[in-house]
């Protein structure tokens, strides 16, 4: 008696992992997390997040790279080893256009400019006035993140040569310009939206294209004067080039879904974060359009990271 061909199982038919780039407790990880649950909810399979931290992101995101093409191993994409990177880093070791597809923008958290109270600026205009006449720092949170090219960015738009202090993380960036170590920083919103509010940060301007709802009052880069200094932070899911298009179509409607629970957004929005959502066709193509707009800030600011 011949024995039956087995029949492929459905997708998907044993969990699916996660891969974080960065360590726990931080915003991607966080994306990463809440998002998970809603697939598991979603597809009716575990999803384990796995933090692979190191290189700025690098790491985690090469491992994805590497990884099978069959829909059980995603990656959180943010825009320093997926975009920037290609440009920053001579030797890396994945190309993101090449080993990486788009599946789903995530979310999105705007960039603020903000200073310590004794600083005499209140504009972005007083702080250029300002840094032109003595010598200003900045920080940032880690070389080659979304801040420390915006730094660059805002320092090549502006004519100026704010020393640019990168640190290991933003809540230290925060802390020491609290302290008065430094005196201005450029940080994702979550991070610095308490003591903007209680008045131990002073807030100048927000990089993004509009307004955030959790700072009405505070302008955009644009409406400052600088609407070529526009950068937003944001998380999304990548799978390794090859995964095929019915899963990547499965797994994008699965977390578009999730993006518009209330729940999620409600989550997202109290720490400054907006759910996006959108085809893989549209991450894609966003994801193009970064690559070239960070390849032309980091020639033009001659930035080189070994």
């Amino acid at each position: 008696m011949l024995a039956s061909p087995a029949l492929p199982q459905p997708y998907p038919a044993r969990p699916i992992r996660v891969i974080v780039p960065y360590p726990p407790g931080g915003g991607t990880d966080t994306a990463a997390r809440l998002v998970g649950q809603k697939i598991a909810a979603s597809l009716g399979r575990q999803v384990i997040v796995e933090n692979r931290p190191g290189a700025n992101g690098n790491i985690g995101t090469d491992a994805l790279a590497k990884a099978a093409p069959d829909g059980y191993t995603l990656g959180m994409a943010t825009p320093g080893p997926v975009t920037a990177g290609k440009t920053l880093y001579p030797s890396l070791p994945y190309d993101p256009e090449r080993d990486l597809a788009p599946v789903i923008l995530v979310n999105a958290s705007p960039n603020v400019l903000a200073t310590h109270p004794s600083v005499p600026a209140r504009s972005v205009r007083e702080l250029i006035a300002l840094a032109k006449a003595k010598p200003l720092h900045v920080g940032v949170s880690t070389v080659a993140s979304v801040q420390h090219l915006l730094a660059e960015m805002f320092n090549h738009a502006a004519g100026l040569k704010m020393q640019i202090v990168p640190y290991k993380g933003g809540a230290q960036v925060a802390t020491d310009v609290i302290g008065g170590q430094i005196e201005s920083l450029w940080s994702v919103l979550p991070v610095v939206l308490p003591p903007i509010q209680n008045g131990r940060l002073i807030a100048i301007a927000v990089a993004s294209e509009k307004r955030s709802a959790l700072l009405p009052e505070l302008p955009t880069m644009a409406e400052s004067g600088w609407p070529t200094v526009v950068a937003t932070a944001w998380n999304g899911v990548v799978a390794p080039a090859g995964t095929p298009k019915a899963i990547v179509d499965q797994l994008n409607a699965a977390i578009g879904s999730a993006l518009k629970a209330p729940d999620i957004t409600e989550r997202f929005a109290a720490i400054g974060m907006e759910a996006i959502g959108g085809t893989p066709e549209e991450f894609g193509a966003y994801l193009k359009a970064e690559t070239a707009k960070w390849a032309g800030v980091i020639k033009a600011a001659g930035i080189k990271v070994e």
